[in-house]
């Protein structure tokens, strides 16, 4: 009966997806270019893969409400990384260990395995004692249709952690054996749970990978682990630390003993609107990572906080990003060369020089959905600051502030669309430098900026009018010099 019920369940989704995807995708806050569910509501991106061609996209996904819900796994496939196909939903509540009413099919990850995808994903239950979280597998030999294990859950908390905080799988592969990490609370304090198994199936703790000494919140979701430029990189988003949304860490790993030894850490994105990213390979060794673009402190707003919730949606993905380590090991998160795909009207100019005090207009696509590149000549400048001005109109705008008197970097929405609030801060590298490169992908309800080759990123979600749609430069205390200014409109590709 198992495999019966998950299909009752996705028939039933399927079902109100057909009826309500249309009025929902002509909705006016709707994204032009970033990916999105058709309907309701969406949160973390799963289960990123390069399979079989194709790039996959799980994630989870509330067809019901554009409120979170018990979860699904929504699916898509790419050839491009720009253009997206729906695909029937993957993953449904319909077992004892992941169908309560506030849980589901949590978040996970994928592999190939003999040819077959195989999903791992937290399942959530109550079995009376308060709520449960499991780690579970499904299977496919399409990629398309998926069957749960019937031997689930292949994994239970362990004793210490709290039933209720044991998620987020994370896997891979390594000379013949698979590696789990499983974000967990222990106490008051968050740690990555290391395991090993020779089948995907029976697996067996290995070791503490990292764990919180009481600075970094007190659960850690979603983590991440690979191998980067001869490195290893852990990504977590813990929970409790405020406006640090996901963090990252640098260091080296020994298969042998199951040691993670950090050597550094850094923010992957200081933005208000950026949480529970993933990564995978693609067929050309790039490390992919995409991000959920909101966070859990709004998650209470939602139904008073922007337009979506009445349109039935809420939620995006990020741009996919390419990771990379920069020359003194530093994440760098770059905008894949794919979006080039939907590049229209580009236009550029050398040099744009401002007195200070001075301003100067951008014509950049539409003013909604566009991408803005330049230089800062950190030599020639000699303002103490200067303002990007985005989404501008009505007397709204949002303001991308760089003060390179005391380098720091600031994306502010305060009075950008009448309801959003808050500003994400960041400091800037600019000792002994002499450019710094920026770079800024709006779209019709976020903004997302990327400095310093990738390494300073700030994504933000902004619901403004198309007609809030100017674009300008105003330099202060002095003159400022930017060069190799670029720009373009960037096409619609929304999921077919």
């Amino acid at each position: 009966m198992s495999q019966e019920s998950m299909q009752a369940s996705i028939g039933r989704a399927q079902r109100y997806i057909d009826e309500h995807a249309g009025p929902v995708a002509r909705t006016p806050m709707r994204q032009r270019y970033h990916f999105m569910g058709p309907c309701g509501w969406i949160n973390d991106p799963n289960g990123l893969i390069y399979y079989k061609g194709q790039y996959h996209y799980f994630y989870q996904f509330n067809p019901f409400s554009s409120f979170w819900g018990k979860m699904h796994w929504g699916h898509a496939v790419s050839d491009d990384l720009v253009h997206f196909r729906s695909l029937p939903i993957a993953l449904a509540p319909s077992e004892a260990y992941d169908d309560h009413e506030q849980g589901g099919c949590f978040s996970g990850s994928a592999i190939e395995k003999d040819g077959k995808l195989y999903l791992i994903y937290t399942g959530t239950a109550n079995r009376g004692d308060g709520l449960e979280q499991t780690q579970n597998v499904a299977v496919s030999e399409d990629g398309v249709h998926f069957r749960k294990y019937e031997g689930n859950p292949v994994l239970c908390a362990p004793e210490g952690v709290k039933p209720d905080c044991f998620r987020d799988p994370k896997v891979w592969e390594h000379d013949g054996s698979y590696y789990m990490v499983c974000g967990v609370q222990k106490g008051d304090r968050g740690q990555a749970l290391l395991y090993r198994s020779p089948d995907l199936l029976h697996w067996e703790f290995f070791n503490v990978l990292l764990e919180s000494r009481g600075e970094l919140g007190y659960m850690w979701e979603c983590p991440d682990f690979f191998e980067l430029g001869g490195k290893w990189v852990f990504i977590c988003s813990p929970m409790g630390m405020g406006d640090r949304k996901v963090v990252y860490f640098v260091g080296d790993f020994d298969y042998r003993t199951g040691v993670f030894c950090p050597r550094s850490q850094g923010e992957v994105d200081w933005g208000l609107d950026f949480y529970a990213p993933q990564t995978f390979l693609d067929a050309n060794g790039r490390r992919i990572m995409v991000g959920w673009a909101n966070g859990w402190q709004w998650m209470t707003q939602f139904k008073d906080w922007g337009p979506t919730y009445h349109d039935g949606w809420c939620g995006s993905l990020t741009l996919p990003r390419e990771v990379t380590l920069s020359d003194d090991g530093l994440l760098s998160c770059r905008p894949v060369g794919e979006l080039s795909l939907l590049a229209r009207d580009e236009g550029s100019m050398p040099r744009l020089r401002l007195a200070g005090g001075e301003d100067a207009k951008i014509e950049a696509g539409d003013g909604v959905a566009f991408r803005l590149s330049f230089d800062i000549d950190l030599r020639a400048s000699d303002c103490s600051s200067f303002d990007l001005l985005l989404r501008q109109g009505g007397g709204r705008q949002v303001v991308c502030t760089f003060d390179l008197e005391h380098a720091q970097l600031r994306l502010c929405r305060d009075g950008s669309d009448g309801w959003s609030r808050g500003a994400s801060r960041s400091t800037l590298d600019l000792c002994g430098r002499d450019k710094l490169d920026v770079t800024v992908y709006s779209d019709q309800s976020s903004i997302e900026v990327f400095a310093d080759n990738g390494t300073n990123v700030h994504s933000m979600n902004v619901f403004a009018p198309s007609s809030q749609n100017g674009v300008s430069v105003r330099s202060h205390g002095g003159p400022l010099a930017l060069e190799d200014v670029s720009w373009c409109g960037m096409a619609d590709a929304p999921i077919q």
